[in-house]
């Protein structure tokens, strides 16, 4: 069987095994805002929080290409995967690409709900989870999400017209970014995820006018420890996408860490059955400690 055959069908299983597990239903759900889709589940830490302790939060970004195919249901068991290693988590949904033309991303909804979401968190958290110290904040994402977390984290270098800018960094521990859509130029030029990158920002002009408000690559450098996980062999988001943002930002002056996974593709990184998903924790808990 040719190679690219053969990566296929790898990638195929592994995806499958991902999506194989039963979605975890959370201990909480808070909303952000007024569209069903601007909520949060919690996850509260196996095995409970002892009094007057704290624990970190793990605020997840999932993924999906930025498409309305894919919701938060499908990160529910690395959620809970994470609560069980004595984790907070809250997972985000966010408005994403309708589904009868197949379009990616919503512009500007998908970033208006990821900067309201993530300015809210800190006191849903406190009321969700009592334990969780906002301190220690480490927020993730894979694929498209990943780029949201990256994103998310850079709101401080948007461009001084863009409504989702802050004035200062975001107060988190780190990043951890999991097979990121990290460049979106990169990204149209592989026609990752069918083209995804170019249908969240749109043809032509609008996709080059929006993208120093959307591409984390070009928003650096951060000052926030930041970690990309990337499988060599992942053929949905290939490694040339990370390496290029980690490219840029140590051309801005900024290391970030890219931690290579030897024969693994896209979905090991979010799945519990994994050995990767356990390496995920891992650099989580690194920065979250």
């Amino acid at each position: 069987m040719p190679d690219a055959d053969a990566a296929r069908d790898a990638a195929a299983a592994e995806e499958a095994s991902a999506f194989a597990h039963a979605p975890v239903d959370p201990d909480g759900t808070a909303a952000y805002g007024d569209h069903p889709d601007q909520v949060v589940d919690f996850y509260l830490p196996r095995g409970g929080v002892p009094e007057g302790a704290v624990v970190p939060l793990v605020v997840v970004l999932h993924g999906g290409a930025w498409r309305a195919a894919y919701d938060r249901r499908h990160v529910t068991p690395f959620a809970d995967f994470l609560a069980r290693r004595g984790f907070a988590v809250a997972t985000v949904e966010y408005r994403r690409g309708g589904t009868e033309d197949g379009a990616a991303g919503r512009w500007p909804e998908t970033f208006d709900d990821v900067a309201a979401a993530l300015d809210a968190l800190p006191a849903l958290a406190r009321q969700a989870v009592p334990g969780a110290d906002p301190r220690r904040t480490v927020l993730t994402g894979h694929s498209a999400g990943g780029h949201l977390a990256l994103w998310a984290a850079a709101r401080h270098l948007l461009p001084a017209d863009a409504p989702w800018r802050t004035d200062r960094p975001a107060p988190l521990r780190g990043v951890v970014a999991l097979a990121p859509i990290a460049d979106l130029e990169v990204a149209e030029k592989l026609a990752v995820c069918g083209g995804a990158a170019g249908q969240l920002l749109g043809p032509g002009t609008e996709f080059e006018a929006r993208r120093p408000y959307a591409d984390p690559a070009l928003l650096l450098p951060t000052g926030i420890a930041t970690t990309l996980v990337q499988g060599r062999t992942d053929v949905v988001v290939p490694p040339a996408v990370s390496e290029s943002y980690a490219d840029a930002a140590a051309k801005a002056g900024e290391v970030v860490g890219l931690t290579l996974l030897e024969d693994v593709g896209h979905f090991p990184l979010i799945d519990p059955a994994a050995d990767a998903c356990a390496v995920v924790a891992e650099e989580i808990a690194q920065l979250a400690w």
